[in-house]
């Protein structure tokens, strides 16, 4: 019998957890662990084998996925699964942690005989239910061979990207690009609808242009119904901007657009919208030129 983890199943944790409970064989139990009763009951009712003890599944798995919010708690979490599990266990990290955090506690793992990757996705809530998330990873080949087949039933481009961090690394300049997608975006439609066209035509007419984009395609339906509820929040897409800031000093280099991304995401949590859909970005060019994208 096998036994894989994955812990949080939010937003994304529960359209990639069911990919998993879908297509794992049926000597493979699927653990879950989320510290909300109602997403671990959700998880449950895919199949999935849900515990409110963390440290149950840590014991009980031998490759643990885990998709988290911030640097800090994933830093907490992988510190305490080493603290628990057996020596061997194989740890994915999923989420957009800074390179820099992955590879000091990759160094830690492997003095402790643990293996460590940092696998970030892309592709939002619609690629996590659908099994089409792009899947990027960093670590030893040899340790990321043993979990593709995982990393295969939950995305559709799975790609091994060289040491540890190389993963997180893809995964901040893949989110620097969709945040200077989003903020020209929003300029873009508020300007128009500011110059008296109708963003609604507007999307029809330019969307098969090269103008066009899956943010574009995702996102402007979004903002034309005013649905601002997330699949993707601001606040994570900030984690992946300031991980690159971050980054860009380290590496003495300027990133003049995505500076730009981060003063605006910084006006959209200076106004409490920062758990809002990444199409929310709109409402800063709204508010700037007094317009609504609708």
């Amino acid at each position: 019998m096998k036994n894989i983890g994955y812990l949080g199943l939010g937003i994304m944790g529960y359209g990639m957890t069911s990919n998993l409970i879908k297509k794992c064989d049926k000597d493979t139990v699927v653990w879950g662990f989320d510290p909300v009763d109602k997403l671990r009951d959700r998880f449950a009712a895919l199949g999935g084998k849900a515990t409110a003890d963390a440290s149950e599944l840590y014991k009980a798995c031998d490759v643990i996925f885990m998709c988290l919010p911030t640097n800090a708690i994933v830093k907490a979490t992988i510190t305490d699964i080493m603290n628990t599990a057996k020596p061997g266990t194989i740890i994915v990290d999923m989420g957009s942690t800074s390179p820099y955090i992955i590879q000091g506690l990759h160094k830690t793992a492997l003095e402790k005989g643990y293996h460590l990757l940092d696998s970030p996705v892309s592709g939002g809530e619609t690629g996590a239910v659908g099994g089409t998330l792009v899947i990027m990873s960093g670590g030893e080949k040899e340790v990321f061979d043993q979990v593709e087949p995982y990393l295969q039933m939950m995305g559709k481009t799975v790609t091994y990207m060289g040491p540890s961090g190389c993963g997180s690394m893809s995964k901040v300049a893949n989110n620097m690009m969709v945040g200077i997608h989003l903020v020209a975006m929003g300029e873009a439609y508020a300007f128009a609808v500011k110059a008296g066209i109708d963003p609604g035509t507007l999307f029809h007419a330019i969307k098969g242009g090269f103008a066009q984009s899956a943010v574009m395609d995702l996102k402007v339906p979004k903002v034309l119904e005013r649905d601002f509820s997330a699949s993707a929040r601001i606040a994570v897409h900030l984690k992946d901007i300031n991980n690159a800031m971050e980054m860009a000093e380290h590496l003495d280099v300027q990133l003049p657009l995505t500076k730009i991304v981060k003063e605006q995401m910084d006006w959209i949590d200076a106004h409490g919208l920062i758990d809002e859909d990444q199409c929310a970005l709109v409402k800063y060019y709204e508010d700037a030129m007094n317009v609504e994208i609708k």
